[in-house]
């Protein structure tokens, strides 16, 4: 998203939603020669009426014209071709290009792209030519929000030695002590970025879109790029408080934080609609906001942006930074009500990880309040709420290349929604409900709804997370690619969460190349990753999930194991489930507990259809864990059917280890 582009003179503004614009895009009865449209890397059809409806469509580089190499596909960590949308990429040496054809008429691209980082860190920059038809202009790339290395919470310095010495090293297997040397750089991750680029005319369906590589890097390697039609809007209608009025300066060479100030101001006061026409404005700090509206001309047009700043003492709240965010007064001070944004970007300047910074592009604790139509970049968070707070909306939003969680809802969040919005390349959760009990607080998260939205490459932690909470609902959601210590949709009994109460449900969601390797365990995650560590969990129910090409599991339910005898999961039921491949099981149990299937469909599953470990004490009397078999539990892979009667009630088949069979792409069911 970065830097937006100036567009033709008689497009003065966009849609303010997703769902707006993709309503505005014309769409196409077929893909012209060559344009292969997909969504998180898959056939559409695979996924349909899951995930966010969005306004551009994706097109893997992999299925473009190239003179360049193809990368992977890999899930390994640390590795640039498992960092992408279908785990597959194309390399480009100086002057290749990978060529897309427009699969609909289109007036801007947005190109996720990986260049190298310089030697000592702290990125490069480059160019990336683009020509469409006639017109040929430049895409700006850098790698300077890219590149963290070691042991969280990470480090930009390549050459940097083990973070924390006293810490467990996969690596050697050991505690190291300080002068273990590990090979350097150690653990890299997040290579991509992406960039939006408004183009100078619209081009039709089939022309082609070439990206070629600048002399200037030694590599670039392309992911995807999502075309788009982005629609003109009115004007806005009502009273308006003009922010250029108020002394901002669109052309973004001077702080306008105040001028945003005193625009709010007024607009409290005569009941006005706080206006940002088209233009970068520059605000480096924080924005209050309470009790007002602020729109934008449509992100791809108005962009508020900052540069990140060193606070000369830490404020209060622990931050030593602080930089561009709209903040809703402090819960503790009843926080905000009534505040609704819309329509712009927030572009940030956050290239490390200080969690206990507050520089997040929304923050704050918020009620009766709405945020959509935004474009998140290069912030920690993206919604980062500390309640207690309610009745918020968070909708018709993307966030992209955040140092942490794309949208968290912390501590006491009540009846809330976070729908059809689209996250990737996080480097934290993409999604998170998190009651944590801070200070002993009673309120937890409860009648919470994460739906319908889209989540892509988490380079860290999980696509969808909830922990703790009470009658959240996860659904209709689309995950993929998670690539390190997560799974797509996970609940965990962590992080100092209240307990789970009422019922958990994940409902209809499709998960995809999900799952990953464990780095401390040596184990796979499943595509959905149920964990007791602080505490037992029941009542969690799980209806119409797909889990589409599982890397390990499709499900794993497990316990830490110092606490292996003190905590279970029960009252866990699946039923109406497709798990469609999975390098291991369908399900794999490292806990005592029991959970009930029906109508659980899977084929090509790569070992056996049940790991049942139990608690690991191999008793006499069978496992731990009992797995209650309601009918119609159907397929399986080449050992058999999945839910084998052998297996049943609790019979142990547990192998701590399988092997991975890499299971065929999803196909129609």
């Amino acid at each position: 998203m970065a830097r937006p582009r100036t567009l033709i003179a008689a497009v003065a503004a966009a849609s303010l939603s997703l769902a707006t614009l993709a309503a505005a895009a014309p769409a196409a009865v077929a893909d012209p020669p060559g344009a292969v449209v997909t969504r998180a890397a898959l056939d559409p059809a695979l996924v349909h009426g899951r995930g966010a409806t969005v306004p551009f469509l994706e097109q893997e580089a992999e299925n473009a014209a190239t003179n360049g190499t193809i990368l992977g596909p890999s899930r390994d960590a640390y590795d640039i071709a498992a960092e992408a949308s279908g785990r597959t990429a194309v390399k480009l040496l100086p002057g290749q290009y990978v060529e897309f054809t427009l699969p609909a008429a289109a007036n801007a691209i947005t190109v996720r792209y990986s260049i190298p980082d310089a030697p000592t860190g702290g990125g490069l920059t480059a160019k990336l030519g683009v020509t469409a038809g006639a017109e040929t202009t430049s895409l700006p790339m850098t790698s300077q929000y890219s590149y963290l290395y070691n042991l969280y919470p990470f480090t930009n310095d390549p050459n940097a030695g083990v973070l924390h010495p006293d810490w467990w090293i996969t690596e050697c297997a050991c505690v190291p002590g300080p002068d273990y040397q590990v090979t350097t750089p150690f653990r890299p991750m997040k290579f991509y970025d992406e960039e939006r680029l408004l183009l100078g005319q619209t081009h039709p369906a089939g022309q082609k879109v070439r990206l070629t590589a600048p002399e200037g890097v030694a590599w670039t390697v392309i992911d995807l790029m999502d075309s788009q039609l982005v629609a003109p809007s009115p004007a806005p209608k009502g009273k308006i408080a003009n922010v250029v009025k108020y002394g901002a300066d669109p052309s973004g060479r001077t702080s306008s934080a105040d001028a945003f100030d005193r625009a709010i101001a007024a607009a409290r006061a005569s009941g006005a609609t706080v206006w940002l026409p088209p233009g970068r404005f520059r605000v480096d700090r924080h924005i209050i906001v309470d009790d007002v509206s602020i729109q934008g001309a449509g992100s791809w047009f108005t962009t508020v942006f900052g540069r990140q700043v060193t606070l000369s003492t830490p404020a209060p709240d622990g931050s030593v930074h602080t930089g561009v965010g709209f903040y809703g007064k402090d819960a503790a001070a009843g926080g905000s009500t009534n505040v609704h944004l819309s329509g712009f970007a927030i572009v940030g300047d956050v290239r490390e990880r200080v969690d206990t910074d507050q520089v997040n592009a929304v923050g704050g604790a918020f009620h009766d309040s709405s945020f959509s139509g935004l474009y998140v970049h290069h912030t920690k968070a993206g919604f980062w709420f500390d309640g207690p707070m309610s009745n918020v909306t968070v909708a018709d939003n993307q966030v992209a290349d955040t140092i942490a969680d794309g949208l968290n809802f912390h501590i006491g969040v009540t009846d809330s929604v976070v729908r059809n919005n689209v996250v990737r390349n996080t480097g934290d959760d993409g999604l998170a409900m998190w009651a944590e009990s801070l200070g002993g607080t009673t309120q937890t998260n409860a009648r919470n709804v994460f739906d319908h939205n889209t989540v892509q490459t988490p380079t860290l932690a999980n696509g969808i997370a909830v922990y703790g909470g009470t009658d959240n609902t996860v659904s209709g959601n689309l995950v993929a690619d998670t690539i390190r210590e997560g799974s797509a949709l996970h609940a965990g009994s962590r992080f100092g969460a209240h307990p789970f109460a009422g019922t958990l449900t994940f409902q209809d969601n499709t998960t995809v190349r999900a799952g990953t390797f464990e780095l401390n365990w040596k184990i796979g995650l499943g595509s959905l990753w149920i964990y007791a560590l602080e505490g037992s969990i029941s009542g969690i129910r799980v209806v119409g999930d797909h889990y589409l090409d599982s890397t390990y599991n499709a499900v794993l339910l497990v316990a830490d194991w110092p606490v292996k005898d003190q905590y279970t999961i029960s009252g866990v039921s699946f039923r109406d489930i497709h798990v469609d491949g999975t390098g291991t099981s369908v399900l794999s149990a490292r806990v005592a507990g029991v959970a009930t299937f029906q109508n659980v469909d899977a084929r090509n599953v790569g070992a056996v259809g049940i790991n049942n470990c139990g608690s690991f004490h191999f008793t006499p009397a069978g496992s731990e864990f009992s797995v209650g078999d309601l009918g119609g539990n159907d397929g399986g892979g080449t050992t058999g059917p999945w839910m084998a009667s052998w297996e049943l009630p609790n019979t142990i088949t547990c192998d701590d280890r399988p092997p991975v069979v890499a299971p065929p792409a999803p196909s129609p069911w």
